[in-house]
């Protein structure tokens, strides 16, 4: 692998590893804050962060001549989805959590194929989604059905993401179709926020802890991706997003001592291994 290849793998991983790391901090956080107000306040410094780092006052003279129809939606999207994953992150082993997000992107994929042999990526994902949840011991423990629910929701909420994200894409706007999904999805929670738990919102002792889970979930892995993006093929880049899964388990059992079964292992590596056969399937049929 070329030099710089192999740099842009490594950005890569760090992306998704300080990803996860944000996803711990945060559920630290919720000892002692509701997962409601710690979304609001990482969604309030990410819009300001994202806002800096691209410089997105420059959009402001635009704005009126934008469809806003796609943007909404594409702001509801992310609201929902990083609203419902924290629901299901206080809940649920961090691996676990992440596993069933993935399913949204994944879902969305495995619509677009269309050779029945590409059916095993299908059955791999439901046996993933199957294994996760241990129905022995699903009403209790460490382990929710709600809130697998709640994670399941909000990798439906992901792939609407990416759907009304490709149709924002064509607005030609950059990044700063990004600024305005998160200032948008902050302005509209801050409200519920304030009438939920008015008190929890003004701990400013809580503010510099979601500060950096915003700068580890938003500024460092979209300035990673960048650098990435420039040097990996859309093929190299999904296959290692497959890793996820894997990576929220290790930094759950390294940062938050989470133990998950045996199974659930195999069950990430179902996910995994069904996201990087229909990332290849998707990649091949492209180039026939």
């Amino acid at each position: 692998m070329p030099h710089t290849r192999l740099i842009a793998v490594l950005f890569m991983v760090l992306s998704m590893i300080s990803y996860q790391i944000s996803a711990s901090f945060a559920k630290q956080l919720f000892t002692v804050l509701d997962p409601l107000t710690v979304t609001i306040l990482r969604l309030c410094f990410a819009a300001m962060l994202v806002g800096l780092m691209f410089r997105s006052w420059r959009i402001l003279s635009r704005l009126p001549y934008l469809k806003w129809r796609d943007l909404l939606l594409y702001s509801a999207s992310l609201g929902c989805m990083n609203v419902l994953f924290y629901f299901s992150l206080g809940k649920l082993p961090q691996g676990i959590a992440v596993g069933l997000e993935f399913v949204g992107p994944l879902g969305l994929a495995l619509l677009s194929i269309k050779q029945k042999t590409d059916y095993l990526w299908v059955l791999l994902a439901i046996a993933g989604i199957a294994l996760m949840v241990p129905w022995q011991q699903a009403s209790h423990g460490n382990f929710s059905l709600w809130a697998a629910g709640c994670a399941l929701a909000a990798g439906l909420c992901w792939a609407f993401y990416i759907y009304f994200g490709q149709k924002v894409v064509r607005q030609n706007i950059g990044m700063h179709a990004l600024t305005i999904a998160i200032s948008l999805s902050a302005l509209n929670l801050l409200p519920i926020g304030l009438w939920n738990n008015t008190p929890a919102l003004l701990q400013f002792e809580y503010w510099p802890k979601a500060l950096m889970i915003a700068i580890l979930a938003t500024a460092i892995p979209y300035a990673l991706d960048l650098m990435a993006l420039k040097q990996l093929s859309k093929l190299s880049y999904g296959t290692l997003s497959s890793l996820s899964p894997a990576l929220a388990a290790l930094t759950g059992l390294l940062l938050l001592h989470e133990q998950i079964s045996l199974l659930q292992w195999v069950a990430l590596a179902c996910v995994m291994f069904a996201s990087i056969g229909v990332t290849l399937r998707k990649e091949q049929a492209e180039t026939q």
